[in-house]
C-alpha cells in the first residue's frame, strides 16, 4: 500500500527534511500591509522577510489557510493518483481552521475519488484520515517525523492512525516569547485577552520573558524568566533533562524565529545537543515558519518532543 503524509506549513521542519520523504505541503497564505506572501517552508524567503521593512507590520497580519476547495483540487489532482492511503496531520484546530477545512474537503474527496483512480489505471480503494496533531510549531514537527518513521517502515494504516491519535496526546511544544507586547497584539487579533496590558508592559520593561507550554490543543504560561538568553538555557536545560529521563519518540525538534546561528550560540543550546547525541535522539532544527513566526514573533524559540505527563522544573 502506498502511503502518503500531507502537513500544514505550520509545521516546523527543515525544508530539506520534506523533500527527502516525499511530504506534502498545504500552504499557509500570510497578507501584511498588502502584500502577500505564501508559506512554502523556504528558510530563506522567511529570513527576507524578517528583515525586510514588511516583518514591522507582523503584528496586524492576516493569515489564511488551504480553503476547503484548494485541498480539494490537490488530492483529485494529484494525491488520489500517487497514494492509496493518506494521513493529512494539521496543526492543532485550537488554533487553526486548517483541520476544519481538511474535514470538510475529506468528504468530497472521498465521494469523487473513484473516477479519477480509474482513469490513472487504479481499481482499489483510496484513503484519508485528518489528523489533529494537537500542538504546534516545532511539536508538530515530532508528530510529522514518527508518521514518516512508520511509513517507511512499512507499517500499515491502523496501526500508524492509532500511533499518531495517541502521541498526539503526549506532544509537548515549549516556547519563549520574545517580545510580550507584539505576543499580546497578536493574542488580541485572535481575540484570545490571556495577555494583559499591564503585563504586557510590566514584562518589557522588567525584560520579563514568558515560556509556553502546547499540549492537547491548549497553551499557556508555565514560567517566567528574567532575560531571553536566561529562559533560552532555562528551556534548553528542561529539553535536555526530559532526554536524559526518556522521551517516547527518538526525535527532538527546534526552531527559532531568526538566522540558526544565533540560535546556536544561546547559552544551553550546545548541553541539549549533546544529550540528544548521547541517547540516540534526531535533532531536527529549522527557521521558524513564517505562520509562527508571524504569530510569536522574531526571535521565538520552540522546542518540540514526546514525553509522557511532566510539570516544568
Amino acid at each position: 500500500m502506498r502511503i502518503g503524509l500531507v502537513v500544514d506549513s505550520a509545521c516546523d521542519l527543515p525544508a530539506d527534511w520534506f523533500r527527502e520523504h516525499d511530504v506534502t505541503l498545504l500552504p499557509v497564505t500570510v497578507e501584511i500591509g498588502g502584500d502577500t506572501m505564501t508559506d512554502l517552508r523556504d528558510e530563506q524567503d522567511t529570513l527576507r522577510f524578517l528583515h525586510s521593512h514588511i516583518a514591522e507590520g507582523g503584528a496586524d497580519a492576516e493569515t489564511a489557510p488551504f480553503t476547503v476547495e484548494q485541498i480539494q483540487e490537490l488530492f483529485l489532482g494529484r494525491l488520489v493518483k500517487d497514494y492509496d492511503h493518506v494521513f493529512c496531520l494539521t496543526t492543532a484546530r485550537t488554533r487553526s481552521a486548517i483541520h476544519e477545512n481538511a474535514t470538510k474537503a475529506s468528504f468530497a474527496i472521498l465521494n469523487e475519488y473513484r473516477p479519477i483512480r480509474a482513469r490513472a489505471g487504479f481499481d482499489t480503494p483510496f484513503a484519508l484520515r485528518v489528523v489533529d496533531s494537537q500542538n504546534v510549531f516545532a511539536g508538530q514537527g515530532v508528530t510529522a517525523v514518527e508518521a514518516v518513521r512508520l511509513i517507511e517502515a512499512g507499517e500499515g494504516a491502523a496501526k500508524i492512525r492509532a500511533r499518531l491519535e495517541h502521541l498526539a496526546l503526549h506532544t509537548h511544544a515549549y516556547l519563549v516569547a520574545p517580545d510580550l507586547h507584539y505576543l499580546r497584539a497578536r493574542t488580541r487579533k485572535r481575540g484570545d485577552r490571556s495577555v494583559s496590558l499591564i503585563s504586557a508592559t510590566l514584562g518589557s520593561a522588567l525584560d520579563i520573558k514568558p515560556i509556553l507550554h502546547c499540549n492537547r490543543g491548549e497553551t499557556g504560561p508555565v514560567a517566567k524568566v528574567k532575560g531571553l538568553e536566561a529562559a533560552a538555557q532555562r528551556l534548553f536545560a528542561f529539553a535536555a533533562e526530559r532526554v536524559r529521563q526518556g522521551l517516547m519518540t527518538p526525535t527532538m525538534c527546534l526552531s527559532y524565529g531568526g538566522d540558526l546561528t544565533e540560535m546556536r550560540l544561546l547559552p544551553g543550546y550546545e548541553d541539549l545537543r549533546g544529550a540528544c547525541r548521547d541517547n540516540n535522539i534526531e535533532f531536527h532544527e529549522t527557521v521558524m515558519g513564517l505562520t509562527g513566526m508571524v504569530n510569536v514573533g522574531k526571535g521565538a524559540l520552540c522546542v518540540g518532543f514526546a514525553a509522557e505527563a511532566h510539570a516544568f522544573a
